[in-house]
């Protein structure tokens, strides 16, 4: 998958578990603890998880134009380059030997060396720092990931130049979301079409192509037989791109985490997400997007998450009603939800909404 976006760090967890066999929280934490995933900001300035030996490469590709495209944002908050420089001294010496200290720990620090932190210039620090390969996020203390430092907790990291780079990125991207088009990898990724066009080149032998209604998509040149085998694997139905299968219902039904790459991986998401129906999956188009329930690879709904006393609560909101073979997948991708955590699961359905109308 390369990255998968994790702003939302429970969702991201689920994320990571769909498309893991017999992924559970405990193992994703597990990943996050020892370091052999870690979560940072390296695309598009965006809080991901991606392989620990992935992270520098990505952040060298793509960490100059997003620092670039911030310039405005540092001088309205009065950080130039002295401050920068101070923030990461620092954050060296508080975190030198292996240490990791929380948000607000490594704060306090900064306010202590004569740096001040209020109206967000404190996070624009750390996130400055995260996209310059000074600090990552570390391990969870109480329900809280730590900040630690890049050069101590990755060790092995892949060393790539930039036409390498770039290569790896599309190879990775169109395998775990292909079929997509060179704009969808773009978009993902911020590139310039001249960026996404090197990375094709480079990729090559890789990737194989389709076109549909006039447009060019790309995926892993395996694709075809790899979805051909999926088919004959009566357990391998209702897998979003690059996961594996977690129901067994007669119709394909998800229960997927907001902000998931089968949503947020493409500039174009009507593939996925009817468009008379996109203002539910991202309400007011304000960036935050809602879990999703997915029947043969398509929004037919969301759901949200109750935590009770010793079991989790999941509610369906279908967009209309849903047939009962849904209803029952969307119960059994409740109860793989359940197994993620560890915990039983009881659940719900509201009424169908009004149809939103056309765009």
């Amino acid at each position: 998958m390369l990255a998968v976006q994790a702003q939302d760090f429970a969702g991201a967890k689920w994320s990571v578990g769909l498309r893991t066999e017999g992924g559970t929280d405990a193992a994703v934490e597990d990943a996050l603890a020892s370091g052999g995933i870690v979560r940072s900001w390296p695309l598009r300035g965006t809080l991901h998880f991606c392989a620990a030996e992935d992270l520098r490469w990505m952040l060298s590709l793509g960490a100059p134009r997003v620092i670039a495209g911030a310039r405005a944002r540092r001088a309205a908050l009065g950080i130039d380059e002295r401050v920068l420089g101070r923030a990461r001294e620092l954050a060296v010496e508080a975190l030198s030997g292996r240490r990791a200290l929380t948000r607000a720990a490594i704060l306090e620090a900064f306010e202590r060396g004569g740096l001040a932190t209020a109206q967000q210039r404190g996070y624009h620090l750390l996130w400055h720092l995260s996209q310059t390969g000074t600090l990552c996020f570390g391990p969870t203390r109480g329900k809280e990931q730590t900040f630690v430092l890049l050069d101590e907790w990755v060790k092995i990291s892949l060393r790539l130049e930039r036409e390498q780079a770039l290569g790896e990125l599309a190879r990775r991207y169109f395998a775990s979301h292909g079929p997509a088009t060179a704009r969808d990898l773009a978009s993902w990724a911020k590139l310039s079409a001249a960026e996404v066009k090197t990375g094709v080149a480079v990729a090559g032998p890789a990737l194989a192509t389709l076109t549909e209604g006039g447009l060019r998509y790309w995926m892993a040149a395996d694709a075809e037989a790899m979805a051909s085998a999926e088919v004959e694997d009566a357990g391998a139905r209702g897998s979003p791109r690059g996961s594996r299968p977690t129901t067994r219902s007669s119709v394909p039904v998800l229960a997927l985490p907001g902000f998931d790459e089968y949503v947020l991986g493409y500039r174009d998401r009507d593939a996925v997400v009817p468009p008379r129906f996109a203002s539910r999956i991202c309400p007011g188009g304000n960036g935050v997007f809602m879990p999703t329930i997915m029947v043969d690879g398509r929004a037919v709904g969301t759901w949200r998450r109750a935590t009770r006393a010793k079991r989790v609560e999941l509610t369906a909101i279908p967009f209309t009603r849903l047939t009962r073979a849904a209803a029952e997948g969307f119960r059994e991708a409740a109860a793989a939800h359940g197994r993620f955590l560890g915990v039983p699961v009881r659940v719900r359905q509201e009424p169908p909404l009004r149809e939103a109308e056309p765009r």
